[in-house]
């Protein structure tokens, strides 16, 4: 299907097997795909300036609809002109819907056809989310592509829970399409657990509306993580390929390299980020986990073949273990700023891999070791 959204538009460049390059078009310039979208929770990622993260090779960042629907507020936002000007963000964002918040406060919520009644984390007010009014924050904080409303079931749901929250999912999809921003793009989340069929069932239900896009939602909540990444070399590659396919939330570097080549363009998670505030570095040779006393006289670099700041300006372990240990919260910058590189450097190479037509190669040299292992 035609993509129709002003200012939107996504081509597919190269492909190697089932990986692929391409360029998402957006009204704030052109994202290379595949692409790592940073978190930026509450309008910022977390420690970084909006400069620092561009740095990184970032073109698109991911907004938390939940949180800045709760506070400042989608007026407060709009009144400035939307949120890259609030953040000072020139390029590329996504928010999402704000489904999976609400629906992971267990305790807090109750869920209909109508759509989510939860009580604010913040201050315990009622808050209804429907996918009208999940279409109307989105559109007020302005972002280039926003997600529809959907039901995420956990990965231990049963599959009549998975079938209904399938069917939920695809009416608020229409809902959701009916009340958008018409300058807006927006994306479908699919669902279905790690059944197959299913998956491609729903897949197709989405696939027959006016999305820009296509995500997969409702994957690492639970589910072993061998049984992911079979189904998604069984499920992505099937996804419209005139369409951006985004794996929503999702993940470690292994997973990003296993989903590049079943063909997903577009990832989002925060483990760099929380990784990096909580002492851990990310190299290509496995996690360092930065407090451990073996570092306290490692005057080497964290990763000597990694290009970040951090990196190249001389920091050793030593150091910003004693950074880490004293509670100096610039070396939660220095690791942030680091691991995030390292996502950056995965998805370029991946990129030139795949036009090279060498990615089963760079898959191999990812895969000796997880990055995210001890």
């Amino acid at each position: 299907m035609a993509i129709s959204t002003f200012g939107f538009e996504f081509r597919q460049t190269a492909q190697d097997g089932a990986a692929r390059t391409g360029v998402l078009t957006t009204p704030h310039g052109e994202v290379e795909t595949p692409t790592f979208m940073p978190v930026g929770t509450q309008g910022s990622v977390k420690t970084l300036t909006p400069e620092e993260v561009a740095a990184t090779g970032a073109r698109i960042v991911l907004g938390n609809t939940y949180h800045l629907w709760l506070r400042p507020g989608p007026e407060v936002i709009d009144k400035i002109g939307g949120l890259h000007k609030f953040t000072c963000w020139p390029h590329a964002m996504l928010t999402d819907s704000g489904g999976f918040q609400a629906f992971s406060l267990a305790d807090r919520r109750t869920v209909s056809e109508e759509g989510f009644v939860f009580r604010s984390h913040l201050d315990g007010s009622r808050r209804v989310l429907t996918p009208e009014v999940a279409m109307q924050v989105q559109g007020a904080l302005g972002a280039d592509i926003a997600m529809q409303l959907d039901i995420c079931p956990p990965g231990t749901a049963s599959p009549r829970e998975m079938d209904e929250a399938c069917a939920v999912t695809t009416r608020w999809a229409r809902r959701c399409l009916s009340a958008k921003r018409p300058d807006q793009a927006l994306f479908g989340i699919v669902q279905g657990g790690t059944d197959v069929r299913r998956r491609l069932a729903h897949a197709d239900e989405l696939a027959a509306m006016s999305f820009d896009g296509l995500a997969l939602g409702g994957f690492s909540v639970g589910e072993p993580i061998e049984k992911m990444h079979e189904v998604l070399a069984e499920v992505a590659p099937r996804l419209d390929a005139s369409r951006p396919r985004y794996l929503m939330g999702v993940g470690t570097p292994t997973d990003l390299v296993r989903a590049i080549g079943a063909g997903v363009d577009m990832f989002d998670c925060v483990l760099p980020t929380r990784n990096a505030r909580n002492g851990q570095a990310l190299t290509k040779q496995g996690r360092i986990v930065i407090k451990q006393a073996r570092y306290k006289e490692d005057f080497s670099p964290l990763d000597p073949g990694c290009e970040c700041p951090t990196c190249t300006q001389g920091y050793s372990r030593a150091y910003l273990r004693h950074l880490f240990m004293a509670g100096e919260v610039v070396v939660l910058r220095m690791l942030t700023e680091h691991n995030l590189h390292l996502y950056g450097r995965l998805v370029r190479e991946a990129r030139a891999a795949i036009a090279a037509g060498r990615y089963a190669a760079f898959a191999r040299s990812w895969l000796t070791k997880d990055v995210a292992d001890s």
